[in-house]
């Protein structure tokens, strides 16, 4: 299934010099994260109803071309690593109106309990495991 999310950028998000401040690409990708798995049938509350939390681990972005207030970028993300007790997403963003890649990054995740210990989702949630499993770029 392919997801894109589309966002406007705003003009509090741009900093003195008319740019998107990089600090806020890593808003725009958990925005995505969640919308995406909202999408795809695992809201984030369903996963806190099971006691389930996705702490991010590491973020790694490449910025390739600024956007500026009033730009409008799609933000694809896809699965790149999945273990069940770990994730990797990855992000491809680009410019709406040219195309131009703007970042390509990723975000590294477990999965834990509410008390913060690991836990591997294929024996907690058998269903949310397989969609991860099934979205895994191969």
């Amino acid at each position: 299934m392919s997801f894109a999310y589309e966002r406007k950028i705003n003009y509090y998000e741009t900093d003195k010099m008319g740019v998107v401040h990089h600090s806020n690409y890593i808003r725009f990708l958990e925005e995505t994260r969640c919308e995406w798995l909202e999408s795809l049938g695992m809201p984030f509350q369903d996963f806190e109803k099971q006691g389930i939390t996705i702490p991010v681990l590491g973020v790694n972005i490449s910025y390739k071309k600024h956007v500026t207030f009033a730009d409008t970028i799609i933000i694809k993300p896809f699965i790149k690593e999945y273990t069940g007790v770990r994730m990797t997403v990855g992000y491809d963003v680009t410019d709406k109106e040219t195309g131009a890649v703007v970042i390509t990054g990723e975000t590294k995740h477990c999965f834990t309990n509410n008390e913060l210990k690991p836990i591997n989702l294929k024996k907690v949630n058998k269903e949310f495991s397989d969609k991860f499993e099934n979205l895994l770029e191969k």
